[in-house]
């Protein structure tokens, strides 16, 4: 198949890129900058230029293909609203192609806050945020799209990782001491790029209309332990801070950095065939590249 792929020079849209190539698919990555451009272009990708905001270059992009892959965003914490508008559109416009037809189309969400205190299933509803890919796409299906959405998990790793671990070891490196809020038994999922993307082609080829699936290798991380790697990596206190505390510690990642978010991706894995096989978060970190300037 000829799939369209946005986001196709990110973290994860490039390994999905790989991912498709080797398979055998052709790619047409949408690329919004000449470097962009020439990377999709080095690994023997076609190129697509256009941006999330530009909805008839969407179209076209769609309209070429034989099926879509959604992982682009404006990841802009302090216009969050705005960028998950932009999302919202960009979903509606390419759906608005593929009505109709059974070329598939495969979105992306998030699992924290899918199911508070106890483990997720993909039988659970996506509880409301302000980014509505996962409310958008379901609702594309109910109009005749073949679309279905992976849940990553908030952590998503490997090199070239910009998210939330990075960001709780730069606070680390910053304060002096590598933190957990309250006794830091609340739990993250996880799963690496590469699983990650293999797990967007399956969906691609398997996956089921108006389903979701859970980019879960890993069902919970103790906080504490990440935590305690980050110490031990950077060589820093690892310390306790109570919720009133956190914000004042953590700043805008304060309140996921406390969140308890099991979930599980037993019917993912029995459904799609999907076995996640690289390294474990922990493991990761252990690596050590996460901690090179």
């Amino acid at each position: 198949m000829h799939i369209f792929v946005t986001g196709a020079t990110g973290f994860i849209g490039s390994a999905i890129v790989q991912e498709l190539l080797q398979a055998g698919h052709k790619v047409l990555g949408l690329a919004r900058s000449d470097a962009s451009a020439k990377s999709l272009a080095a690994v023997g990708a076609d190129v697509h230029l256009g941006t999330l905001e530009d909805l008839d270059s969407l179209q076209r992009g769609a309209a070429a293909s034989d099926g879509v892959i959604h992982t682009a965003f404006i990841h802009d914490f302090s216009a969050y609203a705005a960028a998950a508008e932009t999302d919202r559109r960009a979903i509606e416009a390419i759906g608005n192609v593929l009505a109709g037809s059974d070329r598939p189309f495969v979105t992306t969400a998030g699992l924290l806050g899918l199911a508070p205190g106890r483990v997720g299933t993909e039988k659970d509803k996506s509880a409301y945020s302000p980014r509505m890919s996962e409310e958008t796409t379901m609702s594309v299906a109910d109009k005749g799209v073949h679309a279905s959405v992976v849940r990553l998990s908030p952590t998503v790793h490997g090199e070239g990782d910009y998210g939330f671990v990075p960001t709780l070891i730069d606070i680390a490196r910053q304060k002096g001491v590598s933190a957990y809020v309250g006794d830091g038994t609340n739990r993250w999922p996880a799963v690496h790029r590469l699983d990650a993307a293999h797990l967007f082609r399956l969906v691609l080829e398997k996956g089921t209309a108006g389903a979701s699936y859970h980019g879960a290798a890993e069902e919970g991380i103790p906080m504490r332990d990440i935590a305690t790697i980050i110490g031990q990596q950077l060589n820093v206190p690892v310390v306790s801070k109570t919720p009133e505390e956190a914000a004042g510690h953590f700043g805008w990642i304060a309140h996921f950095a406390a969140m308890d978010a099991p979930s599980s991706s037993e019917f993912t894995q029995q459904q799609l065939g999907w076995t996640p096989s690289h390294l474990t978060l922990l493991a990761d970190l252990n690596q050590g590249y996460y901690f090179k300037k």
